[in-house]
């Protein structure tokens, strides 16, 4: 994650990351990166795995270029593994300072290494859940809830 001179949280944010990022690309041409509002992710595929280690090392190289600081601690590593295959490629060797995860959320959507959105929908649902509990008890207490939304048009009886 890339914090320096970036303003978090807002609206001139993500399109001051977005010219900003316009130069930071993969140091290795198979690999592919995406950069969206401030986060950015590499995709390394298995025949690259060796390369981890120089794109991090691109990206802290870019980050000094443009007087910004690339913090490890912030970032995460998530190897994808296909559970059907009978043959299992061994993981690569983990990253200096760099967490390795099981599930990772990218852009609204938590994902496992197992490619599985099983935990977002369980996430989605518990949402629900507590949404529709607030709404039972505002109910009990006498909030009513008329109109386009239950947000705006809350009122006392």
């Amino acid at each position: 994650m890339i914090n320096a001179s970036i303003i978090q949280g807002s609206a001139i944010g993500p399109a001051s990351y977005v010219v900003t990022a316009a130069d930071l690309n993969v140091t290795t041409p198979e690999n592919k990166m995406c950069k969206f509002a401030g986060d950015t992710y590499i995709i390394v595929p298995v025949c690259n795995a060796e390369s981890c280690v120089s794109e991090i090392g691109g990206i802290e190289t870019w980050a000094r270029a443009n007087n910004l600081v690339f913090n490890r601690k912030k970032s995460r590593e998530i190897v994808f593994r296909d559970s059907r295959r009978k043959l299992q490629v061994p993981p690569p060797p983990t990253m200096a300072d760099i967490e390795r995860v099981t599930t990772l959320y990218i852009l609204g959507v938590t994902i496992t290494s197992t490619r599985s959105i099983s935990d977002h929908i369980c996430e989605v649902i518990k949402s629900c859940a507590q949404t529709q509990c607030v709404t039972r008890i505002l109910r009990a207490h006498g909030v009513s809830d008329s109109g386009p939304s239950l947000g705006r048009s809350l009122s006392l009886r």
